[in-house]
């Protein structure tokens, strides 16, 4: 049996249709960057002092550094091995701790451990403690030592209801290089060539004052008086 013919209206329709592209897919969401919330002007901290609980210390604020880019020479940058946390130590001996979190953790986290501590001889030692509001993405750390080396770890602390599951957090490391160390070689080498420039020119002048004032009738014809 033949099947019946299609209406002229429906053969176009079914041409477009069989032409038109495929629906896209939804576009994925852009992973979260080391820039801080834009709608979280203030980062809220304690600095906890040796041995205190989570409750003390002095509650503080700062402003989160939006825009910073740690580029070299001014700055070097050091990454946990999970590359959700990164130290970068600039030259005026300060350190930027910046961390992300994905969007589904982010709403889990009500805060944030910071320890740091560096290595001795034989042993670590402490040297702050740091509990950061939910809404934090950086830390200045405002001066360390050189050549010394660091370790910062950073523990997200999540509900109460999820306290048997908190995680270790990460921690990065890095090494202050001493600082101006460039700056010394540069001006040693520009110092030591302005006393090498001095010295040539000390001998040309000596030598100079021997030849034309010490000895001024050496090696000319004098004029005889006539009688």
């Amino acid at each position: 049996m033949r099947a019946p013919p299609l209406p002229p209206l429906l053969l176009p329709l079914l041409l477009l249709a069989a032409r038109a592209p495929p629906p896209r897919a939804a576009a994925a969401p852009t992973p979260p960057g080391w820039e801080p919330a834009a709608d979280a002007p203030w980062c809220p901290y304690k600095e906890l002092p040796e041995g205190a609980e989570a409750g003390g210390g002095r509650l503080c604020f700062r402003s989160p550094a939006h825009g910073f880019r740690c580029q070299a020479p001014a700055c070097a940058a050091h990454a946990s091995a999970g590359r959700s946390l990164r130290a970068s130590v600039l030259r005026n001996r300060s350190v930027l701790l910046q961390w992300r979190l994905a969007p589904a953790d982010a709403r889990r986290v009500r805060a944030f451990a910071l320890n740091c501590s560096w290595r001795g001889a034989y042993t670590r030692f402490p040297c702050q403690r740091v509990l950061l509001g939910a809404a934090c993405r950086d830390y200045l750390v405002p001066a360390v030592h050189d050549s010394v080396r660091y370790r910062l770890c950073l523990q997200p602390l999540r509900a109460a209801a999820a306290a048997a599951a908190q995680e270790p957090g990460e921690c990065v490391e890095f090494v202050a290089e001493p600082a101006g160390l460039q700056e010394i070689v540069v001006a040693m080498t520009a110092v030591g060539g302005s006393i090498c420039v001095m010295l040539v020119v000390i001998c040309l002048l000596v030598a100079y004052i021997t030849e034309n004032l010490m000895h001024p009738a050496f090696g000319r014809p004098g004029l005889r008086r006539q009688p």
